[in-house]
């Protein structure tokens, strides 16, 4: 078993714990679908999804985890965008 092997296994269950753990959170009520802990979660969870899927050659799960991807960092710019209008200046 190779090294790279090894980090590839970590990224995927790494993303697959981020995921799961951040949807209880969010079922549970202890994190609020607009919080950016959440959406992190599923944005860094993704990307372990993608690393895992592109090495195994899992192209439809690599896509679904792009696009998983992309609407976390949108909701994240939007959050992010949503607390600056908020600060005064």
């Amino acid at each position: 078993m190779s090294a790279e092997y090894v980090l590839v296994e970590i990224a995927g269950w790494t993303g697959a714990l981020l995921i799961l753990a951040g949807y209880a959170l969010l079922t549970m009520g202890r994190l609020n679908g607009q919080s950016a802990v959440y959406q992190a979660m599923n944005v860094v969870g993704a990307a372990g999804f993608i690393v895992n899927g592109w090495y195994h050659g899992a192209i439809p799960s690599v896509a679904l985890n792009v696009i998983w991807m992309m609407i976390g960092a949108v909701a994240l710019a939007r959050i992010r965008r949503a607390r600056s209008a908020a600060t005064p200046a």
